[in-house]
């Protein structure tokens, strides 16, 4: 991934697979992802913009979500930041794939991206601490 902010730039659809390993619950996120220019005189920033619904259980509703991408130490990767300003992780797409993780106590959050193609990433979240067990799986496709 020679440009990883061009790549991430524009709208996606997602698609979220959600499993508590511990009870065996499923879930179910779909909507959409904009990846857009923070501001004008920003360093490159990309605000990322998460919106949806969510199926857990017998709950359905709106779910939104917002992250802030900035330009790393290439121009294939970008350090992934909580609305607040709070570092979340680092995502190194130069080669097709990567690994990350945050560590929120007491849990451990670990990431694997995928760059399927020009119109497709993919995303697994494994998430372990003493009360949870999640595998998240997402699927971003890019609207045209």
């Amino acid at each position: 991934m020679p440009d990883l902010r061009a790549y991430l730039e524009g709208s996606w659809s997602v698609e979220r697979r959600l499993l508590d390993r511990a009870t065996g619950a499923e879930g179910a996120f779909t909507g959409t992802v904009t990846f857009s220019a923070l501001s004008a005189d920003d360093d490159g920033a990309l605000d990322q913009r998460e919106d949806g619904t969510v199926r857990w259980g017998t709950h359905e509703g709106h779910a939104f979500r917002e992250y802030v991408w900035r330009p790393g130490a290439s121009p294939g990767s970008m350090d992934v930041f909580f609305p607040d300003g709070r570092p979340f992780h680092t995502v190194d797409l130069t080669g097709a794939s990567a690994d990350g993780s945050h560590w929120c106590s007491p849990d451990d959050y670990r990431v694997h991206y995928e760059a399927v193609g020009p119109d497709e990433l993919r995303y697994t979240w494994d998430v372990r601490g003493p009360a949870k067990d999640l595998l998240l799986d997402t699927t971003l496709r890019r609207i045209h």
